[in-house]
């Protein structure tokens, strides 16, 4: 079986939905015959090169609250974040483009390392002070996640590298209906939208197993936390 995940960096909802996810595919009885594709999705896909924000900010001006009201919005995603065991920082993170993150994970998916470059960059931007907006973090990143440094230095200088696949997966999402993310296909059977509870993983697992001759994309799971296409971030009231 092939789960397929679209996601961004910056959505705080793929985070806490990959610790979800795997979660859930710990309790699937098939978990070692099953690939798990990581596929890009940009929230901010506008935003140019170096332009930064604080997410505090970013949040304030989206939603037209204030900067407390802001604060508070974060405080409700870091206690999901942290439900799962995952560490967040709610002060000092910044918000840019992540296009150039998704170029270099399509690298490290074609040298076998995509997970781990993806798991790096989430806890480096969610909850180290390390800025996933910055070459020489990312770089760093990548060396960390086991790649050649020089070739990812050559991705990152190169504008054009990996630029057609980020765009392609970008794409093939909205063909298949994806407007937020995290979003999980399941075999092009089932798709998943937002960070869902571990039960609706392991249920959807379990059920696409059975239902292999299935062909049409069939929705399973309630409404769930997501990032959508203009940036914006459901968030669970405190």
């Amino acid at each position: 079986m092939r789960v397929e995940i679209w996601s961004d960096i910056a959505c705080p909802w793929c985070y806490i939905g990959k610790a979800r996810f795997e979660k859930g595919l710990a309790e699937f009885a098939h978990r070692d015959r099953v690939e798990v594709v990581h596929r890009s999705f940009e929230l901010d896909p506008g935003r140019a090169k170096g332009e930064r924000e604080q997410v505090i900010d970013m949040l304030a001006a989206k939603y037209g609250r204030t900067r407390e009201e802001a604060a508070g919005m974060e405080a409700n995603v870091a206690a999901n974040a942290r439900a799962e065991g995952l560490g967040y920082r709610t002060e000092g993170r910044d918000h840019g483009s992540t296009f150039d993150i998704h170029r270099l994970l399509h690298l490290a998916k074609a040298r076998g390392r995509q997970d781990e470059l993806l798991t790096l960059a989430y806890r480096a931007n969610f909850a180290e002070e390390r800025s996933v907006f910055d070459d020489d973090v990312l770089l760093a990143l990548a060396v960390e996640a086991g790649l050649d440094g020089e070739e990812a230095r050559a991705v990152l200088a190169d504008p054009e590298a990996y630029a057609d696949e980020v765009r392609a997966d970008e794409r093939e999402a909205a063909e298949l209906g994806a407007n937020a993310v995290p979003f999980f296909v399941l075999d092009r059977r089932y798709g998943i939208s937002g960070g869902q509870p571990t039960e609706v993983f392991v249920q959807a697992l379990e059920q696409a197993w059975k239902d292999r001759p299935a062909t049409a994309l069939t929705t399973v799971g309630g409404d769930a936390e997501a990032c959508d296409t203009d940036g914006a971030c459901e968030v669970p009231r405190g």
